[in-house]
């Protein structure tokens, strides 16, 4: 399994029900520090869940991050998070 791969699931039994997009940009970032030549380091999720209701920004990012910490201390360099309830606009 693929590190994209391996976030998706991760996400998806963490926050059952929700909207998960997994985007590996780690070729927009060939030469930048953390870049391998064969990619993927550098990720974009978007989640839309209920799990969120009532958390700061900062509260959703951290529960995202505890959910791919194993990743975050491997092979991913970078990860950019948008996470909102489905009634976020």
């Amino acid at each position: 399994m693929n590190v994209k791969e391996t976030i998706e699931q991760k996400l998806t039994l963490a926050f059952p029900g929700a909207e998960i997009e997994v985007f590996d940009e780690s070729h927009k970032h060939a030469g930048h520090a953390g870049a391998k030549p064969e990619g993927e380091t550098h990720f974009r999720v978007s989640l839309k869940s209920t799990a969120f209701a009532g958390q700061t920004r900062l509260a959703r990012h951290r529960s995202v991050m505890s959910v791919l910490q194993d990743e975050l201390d491997g092979p991913v360099h970078a990860l950019a998070i948008s996470a909102a309830t489905p009634e976020d606009a």
